[in-house]
């Protein structure tokens, strides 16, 4: 299995919180422990990606929007160039050699 980065957690999280999520419901599925969640957490809300409303925590427009992108770089990083428009905009591509 892969080692997740930071952003690849944060990515988690917000999936798993886009139709709301209890806190044990994102550590159990981000497969992470408490302490860690909490830091995503506030990190998170902080940003404005994520809100705690009515008991479980919400991805926002804007997290939904950070997705949206984070799906369409790691298509880029695969040789997938039709996620440029899905990002709303352009990119050159420049090859050496």
């Amino acid at each position: 299995m892969k080692r997740r980065n930071d952003i690849d957690i944060c990515a988690d999280v917000l999936r798993i919180a886009q139709g709301g999520a209890k806190k044990t419901h994102i550590v159990y599925q981000a497969n992470l422990n408490f302490k860690i969640v909490k830091r995503y957490l506030s990190r998170l809300m902080e940003s404005g990606l994520l809100v705690f409303r009515d008991e479980v925590y919400c991805t926002t427009d804007m997290g939904v929007r950070f997705l949206e992108v984070y799906g369409g770089l790691n298509s880029l990083l695969e040789g997938d160039f039709s996620a440029i428009d899905q990002m709303g905009g352009e990119v050159e591509i420049v090859r050496e050699g």
